[in-house]
């Protein structure tokens, strides 16, 4: 899967970024290397869901979907 990122230097120092395509998907790295690091963590913090709050019927399937 490919995200536009929007990378801000911030005015503390370091660097911010943000995911326009998740709403509310964004987070911080002293560098541009711990700031990479920092977004696989935070696009799949945004994109996770608890399972035990999902109601299923027994006809429902869940599958894991890679993009």
């Amino acid at each position: 899967m490919k995200l536009k990122v929007i990378i801000h230097e911030a005015d503390e120092g370091g660097y911010w970024a943000e995911v326009p395509a998740i709403p509310g998907c964004m987070t911080q790295g002293e560098t541009t290397n711990e700031l990479v690091d920092n977004l696989g963590d935070a696009v799949e913090g945004c994109l996770s869901i608890d399972m035990k709050d999902v109601r299923l019927k027994k006809t429902d399937r869940v599958m894991d979907l890679s993009i």
